[in-house]
């Protein structure tokens, strides 16, 4: 049950960052600012969450993270409120970043709570539930927000929002179990009273910072970045491709997103079961795919058939890394939350940077299938990065006998022994 909390949580989340595309119109006309000021709504928020994921996350590193998790969701519900409430433009951008400043922690400290919940082989599948909350508000996001901000007005659509998320508040503080959120820091060890977070503020910090010494945890950042960025540097553009090129109506947008999200889903799912198997065959795999799949829709974004299956697959192969990834920079970086945290502001730096080199393909005249080759292009720079890691990671697991190398080994073992600590513990469990 506490991940489901933890999914409702991502739920609401991703409701926030993505259902004020589809009402930017309304927003703009009612609070009386351009299209240009509007569009600072989702701007705000992807650079509030690429700061704010690592900023928030370091301030609360000595805190037992269920309580941070319970006030980042608090966070976020006070957040819509001032957006539902804003009498003006300026309020509403301030309840976009009050919103958006939850949402890196909530998944980057929510994804080692996640895997604590559940025996480490089933690690990336926790991460992947977590995050199906947040693949099926990118399918709902938009035509949600549109259907209720056409039906009573875009305020309500927020209000809806502002609900779900007391819901989502509620589900965490209750279902989530005390022993999951340990103190920042130190993973298991620190349930365990021998962790680093265990021993206060700074010197949690400090170990945490410390992660980013791993060669590993700068490659899969790394990796993250080009990932996403060729993934919806292509998207940011998608809507361009489909009317321009394949010869869609403006109206036929919505449900092709909508086949997008559930790709999304699906790879979401496939790429947790995947990871718990084979991680860096399964990151392999999917950038691979995402790199192929990019570039073919490339070849092909003038047929329409060609496009529907397409997208979907850009939506399997694009999410499939995901759990991956996460779990992969955590156990890299020790488990400290600042590494979780730190793989959300990668994924928003990735998609800055992927949407503006889309739009300078466009700009140079290549035409609006050009940013589907720039994202298989970058896309594949990230698999190559990947490998590189990969063959680190064999590597340092050749080494740790000898004491050189194991960075990515003693962080692959921080989640080893959850069941001995939940089995000797089973009255603790039931009063949180």
């Amino acid at each position: 049950m506490g991940l489901l909390a933890l999914a409702l949580g991502g739920f609401g989340i991703g409701l926030t960052e993505f259902v004020i595309a589809g009402l930017l119109p309304q927003v703009s006309d009612d609070l009386n600012v351009s299209t240009a000021a509007a569009g600072w709504l989702i701007s705000g928020y992807a650079l509030t969450v690429a700061v704010g994921a690592i900023a928030v996350t370091a301030t609360t590193a000595a805190l037992p993270q269920k309580p941070v998790l319970v006030g980042l969701v608090a966070l976020f519900v006070v957040g819509n409120l001032l957006s539902a409430l804003a009498p003006t433009y300026g309020v509403m951008l301030l309840g976009r970043v009050v919103a958006a400043l939850c949402h890196g922690s909530f998944f980057g400290i929510g994804s080692l709570v996640a895997r604590r919940l559940v025996p480490p082989e089933r690690a990336s599948r926790a991460v992947a539930t977590m995050f199906a909350g947040l693949t099926v508000a990118n399918v709902l996001g938009v035509p949600f927000g549109a259907l209720v901000g056409e039906r009573w007005g875009w305020r309500a659509t927020f209000w809806a929002i502002t609900v779900i998320g007391a819901v989502a508040l509620a589900a965490v503080a209750v279902l989530v179990p005390g022993w999951a959120g340990v103190r920042g820091g130190g993973g298991e060890a620190g349930a365990r009273g021998g962790g680093a977070g265990s021993r206060g503020g700074r010197a949690g910090l400090r170990t945490q910072a410390r992660a980013f010494r791993s060669t590993q945890v700068w490659l899969t950042l790394t990796a993250t970045a080009l990932g996403y960025g060729g993934m919806f540097g292509a998207f940011s553009y998608l809507a361009y491709t489909f009317t321009r090129v394949a010869g869609f109506s403006s109206t036929d947008v919505a449900w092709l997103l909508v086949v997008y999200g559930s790709g999304l889903v699906v790879g979401n799912i496939a790429g947790g079961r995947g990871a718990d198997h084979n991680r860096d065959a399964t990151l392999l795999v999917s950038l691979a795919g995402l790199a192929t799949t990019l570039a073919v829709f490339g070849v092909l974004a003038g047929s329409r058939p060609a496009s529907v299956v397409l997208v979907f697959l850009l939506g399997v192969f694009g999410f499939a890394t995901v759990p991956g990834m996460i779990t992969r920079v955590t156990d890299a970086a020790g488990g400290v939350p600042l590494a979780a945290s730190a793989n959300v502001s990668a994924s928003n730096v990735g998609n800055a940077a992927g949407a503006w080199a889309g739009g300078l393909a466009i700009s140079a005249g290549f035409g609006y299938a050009a940013p589907l080759f720039v994202g298989a292009g970058i896309v594949a720079v990230g698999w190559g990065v990947v490998g590189v890691a990969a063959r680190g990671a064999v590597g340092a697991r050749g080494e740790g006998r000898r004491g050189t190398g194991v960075e990515d080994v003693q962080g692959a073992r921080m989640f080893r022994g959850r069941r001995n600590e939940t089995a000797v513990k089973p009255t603790e469990t039931r009063r949180s």
